[in-house]
């Protein structure tokens, strides 16, 4: 199913409006909808999910930082007057919905996290990347996959045209460097919520062990780790994805309908 981006109140956004619990996605760094696609697909019907554009190259370029993205969050699910959100965040994405979810308990059901940055992370690195050089950004795209061929010319194709764009590669750079600053190693015993870390093995941006220092560090989670999976697998394995997503949210659900 197709869904048409909105605008509204200064916010970019789909919302599929196909159930009452809010489940709301955050992209990474290189991310897009596309990303999501499987999740979309799946829980779009059952579950309101929402995906709010992140304003990587639209935010002035002094508020280029986690903090800012974090703030643009909050006031987006203010905006839409979410008073419940399961949030799942990929990576960077995962980065913010840690500290969405540590300043705004009140209105968090539960968090997912796959491939979060954090804790540690080594992409393309935090000096510019190697502009007009495809190769290199294909390479380099292809390694977020176990399958490189999950990193599709499309993929490829969308992450070179970011990097080739100066104003765009300078911003990717200053979210990078703010990323590695706002370390959450002395800030995850404030997550309280129920949380569900899904990790690939074969993970080389944020490794397994990554996966492993999360779980010891939230109190209230549990780390699923994917056989042939790397960064994303979300993307890369999807059903495998949405069936413990699926299993998680429901659990979740029941017990807050108990209460």
């Amino acid at each position: 199913m197709k869904y048409e981006i909105q605008e509204q109140g200064g916010f970019k956004f789909i919302e599929t409006k196909g159930g009452e619990e809010n489940l709301l996605l955050l992209h990474g760094l290189f991310g897009a909808l596309s990303n999501f696609k499987g999740i979309i697909d799946y829980f779009g019907t059952k579950y309101n999910v929402v995906v709010p554009i992140l304003p990587i190259f639209e935010m002035p370029i002094f508020k280029v930082s986690v903090a800012g993205l974090v703030d643009h969050v909050a006031k987006f699910a203010e905006y839409k007057g979410y008073k419940s959100i399961h949030v799942l965040g990929n990576s960077l994405g995962g980065h913010i919905a840690i500290l969405f979810a540590i300043a705004h308990p009140h209105r968090i059901a539960s968090v997912i996290l796959t491939g979060s940055s954090g804790l540690f992370e080594s992409a393309m690195g935090t000096s510019f990347p190697k502009r007009g050089d495809y190769d290199f950004i294909k390479n380099k795209t292809e390694a977020t996959f176990f399958d490189p061929s999950v990193a599709t010319k499309e993929l490829v194709d969308e992450v070179y045209e970011i990097v080739n764009d100066r104003n765009k590669g300078i911003r990717i750079v200053a979210t990078a460097k703010s990323a590695v600053r706002h370390n959450l190693g002395d800030k995850l015993y404030q997550l309280k919520a129920p949380t569900l870390l899904v990790w690939g093995k074969n993970d080389i941006i944020t490794p397994q062990f990554v996966g492993e220092k999360f779980n010891e560090l939230i109190e209230n989670s549990r780390l699923v780790l994917l056989d042939n999976c790397g960064h994303a697998p979300m993307m890369e394995l999807p059903e495998d994805f949405n069936r413990h997503l699926e299993i998680f949210l429901n659990e979740v659900v029941n017990q807050k309908q108990a209460v």
